[in-house]
């Protein structure tokens, strides 16, 4: 399987890779302006590579430019969650469909070890809190897919910001032991090949999690 080793050969490698971590994780808040000088000055990198990376943070659709405005990172808003997780639960439906036919009896029992390793920490702290990459059940469905384009769609154009509605308002409380369970149903569905039972458990769970999310953006 494709392994999330992404190595920051530039200087604008790194600066992105910072960044998209900050946003996400929320320590860049969501809505706020972003200032190349302020930027190039904490990274330690000049103006035209904060630039870059930027460019880059916009193609992947954590920030957004304004005219007269500039730069600022993304809002999490309710309706720019429905809208997304619209596309989410038919793209990542699709991938646990093809998961279903396509991961390999290794692959599959890694899954479940990952998620057996992950127990623990659900049923004591209530926190679901996955390592972007290799670590988080999504992306290893959608890696498990075997498809390049479903892949490419997924993880470089919408995984991160998918990743931040998740990281700052999906990881924690309640919601968190049932969409434990739903990860292993979703991965015991794979397991027995059932390509339709898969990709209706994952639209459900990417469903429940909209609902859960969005209660929260709403509150």
């Amino acid at each position: 399987m494709a392994m999330f080793e992404e190595q920051a050969v530039t200087a604008s490698d790194k600066a992105f890779f910072k960044l998209r971590k900050e946003i996400v994780d929320g320590v860049i808040l969501s809505g706020s302006k972003l200032s190349e000088t302020e930027l190039s000055t904490r990274c330690a990198v000049s103006r035209a590579v904060v630039r870059e990376a930027i460019n880059r943070l916009e193609a992947c659709h954590l920030v957004e430019r304004k005219a007269n405005v500039g730069a600022r990172v993304v809002s999490l808003t309710p309706e720019g969650l429905i809208e997304l997780y619209q596309v989410r639960e038919s793209l990542e439906g699709m991938a646990a469909r093809l998961a279903a036919q396509n991961m390999s009896e290794a692959e599959i029992a890694d899954l479940n070890t990952l998620l057996n390793s992950q127990s623990e920490e659900v049923k004591t702290a209530e926190l679901y809190y996955q390592e972007a990459g290799d670590l988080d059940f999504h992306y290893r469905i959608i890696q498990g897919s075997k498809n390049a384009y479903l892949i490419s769609m997924l993880v470089n154009g919408l995984y991160h910001l998918v990743r931040m509605y998740r990281v700052q308002l999906g990881m924690a409380g309640p919601r968190v032991t049932s969409a434990f369970d739903e990860h292993k149903n979703i991965v015991q569905a794979i397991s027995l090949r059932d390509s339709e039972l898969a990709e209706m458990l994952m639209r459900r769970h990417i469903m429940y999690s909209k609902n859960n999310i969005k209660a929260k953006l709403q509150s």
